[in-house]
Formats: structure tokens, C-alpha cells, sequence
């Protein structure tokens, strides 16, 4: 059927799926920096070489995870409706991540994802790693911003990183208040406010700290 990948690109697909598996599986039960390499590429049953043409870094198993979130912003100004304000469009996006628990938002207590979340505070080289998906992400939304709402490029570069500077600000919160026993459902209204805060400020700027 046209569209349908072939049997050569499954079979990548499910390479790169079972490596990822075999590498979060060990990163969590034993810790990122207690595991090597080697030892993964043993778990899948592949070899270090077939690893790395997968996964260029030890880092790069646990943050490709995230890899679809790193332009996600950028998408949703592209994508949103004729009329819409890109501020807008961005706030309903973040509202519905966490109505669906989407652990991008913070709000997902499943234990595998408290859990991921836990070991990527833990590794400063996966801290490091996520400032530079934080960098991709604004530097994408400040395209989307440029192309799609004729910002001036500073200006798109300004309000990118205000944006999303702001999502994971939030995110963090949200993490920590269910790392500190909150169920999701509990946190739920209280993170709904504090986005609703958020998205307001970036709205209406920083007025009320001018003086």
C-alpha cells in the first residue's frame, strides 16, 4: 500500500525501538551512569556500532524520548487556525497536554515517567543535553513566529524564549509537586491556574514590574 514504510525501514524501526527499550529499561533499574554503552548494545542484541548508528551519544538514548516536543511549539503556530493569535494557539495546546496527562506538561504520575524525570534531574550531562533541546525549541518557535506572524526577528527570538521559558517553568512545577506525593488528578486544577497565570503574563507582559 503507498504510504506504508517497507519491510527494510520496519525493520530500522524496530531496531531503533528495541535499543531505546533495552536502554531506558537498564538506565532505570540500575542508574544513567552505572550502565554503559556495551551493555546495551548487548541487552538489544546489537552490536556497539549498529548503537551508535542509531544513537550518536549515550545521551541521545534517553532524550530521543523527547525529540518530537523540541519543535512542537513551532508546529502548533504553524498549524493554527486563520485568526488565531499564535499566544492563543499555544496556551490551548499547553491546556489540552495537561488535560491528556501528557508528560511533556509535568503532569503524569505514571511511575515510569516520574521515574525518567527523576534520572534526567540527576545526570548533568542529560541536564545538559535538555538546555540544548530547550535552545532548539526557541529557536524554532522564533521561526514559526518570523514566517507565520511577520515578528521581526528579534522580536520572535525575544518572545520564543519568554515562551518557552514559561512551558517548562511550569512543567517543572508540575513534576515536582507529583515527586512530592500529589496524584496527577489532584494536581490538575491547581496546574490549569498556574498555566492560565502564566499564559497571562506573557499576554500582557511585564507591566506591573515596570515601577
Amino acid at each position: 500500500m503507498e504510504g506504508k514504510p517497507g519491510l527494510r525501514e520496519r525493520k530500522k524501526q524496530r531496531t531503533h525501538a528495541a535499543i531505546s527499550d533495552a536502554a531506558i529499561a537498564l538506565f532505570l533499574e540500575h542508574g544513567f551512569h552505572q550502565v554503559s554503552v556495551a551493555q546495551v548494545a548487548e541487552a538489544a542484541e546489537v552490536s556497539k556500532r549498529t548503537l551508535f548508528a542509531y544513537f550518536p551519544t549515550k545521551e541521545d538514548l534517553v532524550v530521543h524520548r523527547l525529540a518530537d516536543h523540541e519543535t512542537e511549539a513551532a508546529r502548533v503556530v504553524r498549524a493554527r487556525a486563520a485568526g488565531t493569535a499564535p499566544l492563543t494557539a499555544l496556551r490551548e495546546h499547553f491546556l489540552d497536554g495537561l488535560r491528556e496527562r501528557d508528560p511533556i506538561t509535568g503532569l503524569n504520575d505514571h511511575p515510569q515517567v516520574r521515574r525518567l524525570h527523576r534520572m534526567i534531574l540527576d545526570a548533568p550531562s542529560l541536564v545538559a543535553r535538555m538546555e540544548r533541546f530547550k535552545a532548539g525549541a526557541e529557536r524554532a518557535l522564533a521561526r514559526a513566529l518570523e514566517e507565520t506572524a511577520g515578528a521581526p526577528e528579534l522580536t520572535a527570538r525575544l518572545a520564543a524564549a519568554q515562551i518557552v521559558a514559561v512551558q517548562w517553568a511550569l512543567a517543572q512545577d508540575n513534576a515536582e509537586r507529583l515527586a512530592h506525593g500529589e496524584s496527577a488528578d489532584e494536581r490538575h486544577e491547581g496546574a490549569v491556574a498556574d498555566a492560565e497565570h502564566a499564559f497571562a503574563l506573557l499576554e500582557h507582559g511585564l507591566r506591573g514590574f515596570a515601577g
